[in-house]
């Protein structure tokens, strides 16, 4: 487990790893800004996107993989009782959601997306080639890195279920973020082994239903 930061944010004592607007304008760079904008969603953006969107398609992205090793000390968590929440992490492959937002409205959106994602620059934003039926595009993701202070390593059996047992932030608890991830997945056709064997684990300590 990696040491909290003694640097935060206003955002309820949530470290500050990178300047937001600087990691904005390395993206903007590299996205010709008369084409529309693609995002890749591999968990809440999936049944959340809270963009304006013309089109959301299934794609998938090799080279990453959905997995549930990222803190959350805000929105599924306290600094106290950290939560997780997943992240697209280097390796293995991922199925998701892209989604499209008019050039038009590009610009909006993406500032919109990036204050929800970004406020205190964790990620490492990537435009990432997305496979879908309609042909490849190129699409924003955003990925997290293995030297994230934010990224958890491998955690054992007993974290994992306390912390689907206790850990509660402003938008639900941890457990809660799983199972509906897992819910919209399955309606997308999308079967992930390792959130489902997380689950399996809940049901097996109580925390869930059978």
């Amino acid at each position: 487990m990696r040491p909290p930061l003694d640097h935060f944010s206003d955002l309820g004592h949530v470290p500050i790893l990178r300047d937001p607007q600087v990691l904005l304008e390395h993206t903007l760079a590299q996205w010709p800004s008369a084409a529309d904008l693609w995002v890749f969603g591999y968990a809440s953006l999936i049944w959340n996107p809270e963009i304006e969107h013309d089109l959301r398609l299934p794609a998938r992205v090799h080279g990453y993989h959905r997995r549930l090793s990222m803190w959350s000390r805000i929105n599924r968590g306290t600094p106290l009782e950290p939560g997780l929440v997943f992240a697209l992490m280097p390796g293995g492959a991922c199925r998701g959601v892209v989604f499209r937002v008019p050039r038009a409205i590009a610009r909006r959106e993406l500032d919109k997306l990036w204050q929800r994602e970004m406020p205190t620059g964790v990620y490492d934003p990537r435009w990432l080639p997305c496979r879908t039926a309609q042909g490849t595009v190129r699409a924003l993701a955003f990925t997290l890195s293995r030297d994230s202070p934010n990224y958890t390593g491998t955690l054992d059996e007993a974290r994992l279920v306390h912390i689907l047992r206790h850990a509660r932030g402003r938008y639900g608890s941890t457990l809660d973020y799983v199972v509906r991830t897992q819910r919209c997945l399955q309606e997308q056709g999308i079967h992930d082994r390792a959130l489902a064997g997380l689950l399996a684990l809940a049901r097996r300590h109580g925390l869930l239903d059978d």
